[in-house]
């Protein structure tokens, strides 16, 4: 989880009223990330919890009842105590008068205990339904929320992947939704309680005794003043402490995935300085934040005893003079105990809910995302594709204010090869990705076999098309399921077909498990060459109308390479075909070729042709030869 979206664990307490533990050196002490707009993304959140609004109204009754009936129970417990310190007085006196000694009044005491216990059972199953209820409120929140950016990731058009990494992303729909969950789950119900413990609490205690509360009294604005100076001072520390545990975590991070670097190097001895450096500054911030945190419940106990002490010696007056009675000083004392205790989980709920809303602030701007334009809703649809391919005056930029084509036109007629050169960032793969509809036009269109593709369903137009990227894409599953990816339905006599023209099943066969081996996440168990294979296996299991191939030979040797030619030559027969390629000598063959430079054609033609104008793709061939 990422560092902003941690609250740190509190401490263990158990105070009379029950209800989450936490202790004051927990959430309150972690530096918080708080929302830009907190208002509004409440509201919008309080909307989400809208269909849950009966059940949500039910938990709130249930904390209070059950909170009540905790806060009642040392009152009715100090009548039991009176009784019998009263029998004990009587027993005293008589004694002194030698006169026979009276009993003590089980039967009352009896009813008391009875009446206890059935207060705090019905507090405790009262506090069994929050917890039920609540849970059952949060999960279903967060799967409407879940849903919601699931749906809306589907809309988003390939620029917001672009602009945004995938762990931003997924630390917003994992992460934040989970800190989202946990809230709504434990935060919400704790916070009516511990305001209902605070409430109830100062009503016990004036009740008892006002002149005893006056004194407990004093310790509130104390206990408030240390708890935020402390917090204010530990913030600080903690924000080093993350800086610093993130700078470890990259320094680690990347020394082991460059270990073979390091040692080529000789850098060592650097590396473990460096590590030793920020291991340092961790620890100086660590411990600092960890022993300023530390001192709150120190520093609130210390409170609460002087305060305690003088309950304790004016209590003993009192009840001494018999103005309060002893059972009433026993409930006084336990309320007292507890006083302080719904303030500091408030603080740390407060701060909780900060971080919660910043994670929802989150979740909602992607939410908020301008979403790809809607397919429309009478789409055409291809039946029998021929591959003709057409741009028409396309105009495009991946920001408005910068143009890469301002007019291109191609014109590919069906089963022809083209080819497509260029420098690096001349828009060779830009032209592929306008064609799979993977961004919009600012103008011009495409077309295929005569229809916009702003006419179909963007699921039929791609379709269409088979890909062999640069980049291999393999899951972790069976080589069987990777290679099938493209045609579900496919027999294992198609996959071991395509396979075999994709010069990917002997290499199979070798492997323990043949078609069934299984890839890890990051398909490490075989080399690049071998992904690549299977990946053109893939395109050739999928029969499309148009293939692209964009480098799909460029992490294979050169012998593997001659073969994966031949069985691309007998695949691109009769079927339209694009070419990305910098390895020239692959594309001699195609039918002609677009050399791109900046956005624009700057050269078409066949391999010889170019090569007799000695242009710019002459001197690019001329370069690698």
């Amino acid at each position: 989880m990422s560092d902003k979206n941690k609250h740190a664990q509190t401490q263990e307490t158990r105070p009379i009223f029950g209800g989450r533990p936490g202790g004051p050196a927990g959430a309150l002490a972690m530096p918080v990330e708080k929302a830009k707009d907190f208002k509004g993304t409440i509201k919008r959140l309080a909307a989400y919890l809208a269909p849950q609004k009966g059940t949500f109204i039910t938990v709130a009754v249930l904390a209070v009842v059950s909170t009540v009936f905790a806060i009642i129970g040392p009152k009715i417990m100090g009548l039991a105590t009176t009784r019998i310190a009263d029998g004990i007085f009587a027993r005293i006196e008589a004694y002194r008068q030698d006169l026979l000694l009276p009993g003590f009044d089980f039967e009352y005491i009896a009813r008391i205990l009875i009446v206890l216990a059935v207060l705090y059972i019905i507090s405790a199953v009262c506090g069994y339904f929050t917890t039920y209820m609540m849970a059952e409120v949060s999960q279903k929140t967060v799967y409407r929320m879940r849903n919601d950016v699931k749906q809306k990731l589907d809309k988003l058009p390939l620029k917001y992947y672009d602009d945004h990494s995938y762990g931003d992303i997924l630390s917003r729909v994992s992460n934040d939704m989970e800190n989202i969950a946990q809230t709504l789950q434990q935060s919400l119900a704790q916070l009516v309680t511990a305001a209902i413990t605070l409430i109830g609490i100062s009503v016990m205690m004036i009740w008892i005794s006002p002149l005893l509360s006056l004194i407990a009294a004093v310790t509130l604005p104390l206990s408030i003043f240390v708890t935020v100076q402390v917090a204010k001072r530990s913030q600080k520390f903690f924000k080093g402490q993350q800086k610093h545990i993130g700078l470890l975590s990259g320094h680690v991070e990347e020394m082991y995935t460059g270990h073979k670097i390091v040692k080529l190097f000789g850098k060592e001895k650097a590396s473990i300085e460096d590590f030793k450096k920020i291991n340092d500054d961790l620890y100086e911030a660590g411990w600092k934040a960890q022993f300023m945190s530390g001192l709150m419940m120190p520093a609130l106990n210390l409170v609460n005893n002087l305060a305690y002490v003088a309950v304790c010696v004016l209590g003993g007056y009192m009840v001494a003079t018999g103005r309060i009675t002893i059972g009433n000083m026993q409930a006084f004392i336990q309320y007292m105990r507890s006083f302080t205790m719904p303030i500091v989980q408030t603080a740390n709920i407060a701060n909780i809910i900060q971080s919660t809303v910043a994670s929802a602030e989150r979740v909602f701007e992607i939410l908020d995302e301008k979403e790809e334009v809607p397919d429309p809703e009478n789409a055409i649809v291809i039946e029998n594709p021929d591959g003709n391919v057409r741009f028409e005056h396309v105009r495009f930029g991946y920001s408005e204010d910068k143009v890469l084509m301002k007019d291109l036109n191609v014109d590919v007629k069906a089963g022809q090869t083209i080819a497509i050169v260029g420098p690096t960032g001349a828009g060779k793969t830009t032209l592929v990705n306008l064609l799979m509809r993977f961004y919009e036009l600012q103008g011009g269109r495409i077309t295929i076999d005569g229809v916009n593709v702003t006419d179909m369903k963007r699921k039929d137009t791609r379709s269409l098309f088979g890909m062999v990227l640069q980049d291999t894409w393999l899951f972790k599953g069976s080589i069987r399921e990777n290679i099938a990816y493209s045609r579900q339905s496919a027999t294992e006599e198609e996959i071991i077909n395509a396979a075999k023209a994709a010069k990917a099943d002997r290499f199979i066969r070798t492997l323990p498990d043949g078609y069934g081996t299984i890839l890890n996440e990051e398909a490490s168990n075989i080399s690049q060459g071998q992904k690549q294979l299977l990946t053109i296996a893939r395109a050739i299991l999928a029969d499309p109308a148009v293939l692209i191939l964009d480098e799909a030979t460029s992490n294979v040797d050169t012998r593997t390479e001659q073969l994966i030619q031949k069985a691309m030559t007998n695949m691109m027969q009769g079927r339209t075909s694009f070419v990305i390629a910098h390895r020239l000598s692959t594309i001699k063959n195609a039918d002609f070729i677009l050399v791109m430079n900046h956005g624009d054609i700057i050269e078409k033609g066949t391999h010889e042709e170019l090569l007799l104008q000695g242009g710019f793709y002459a001197g690019l061939y001329n370069s690698q030869f």
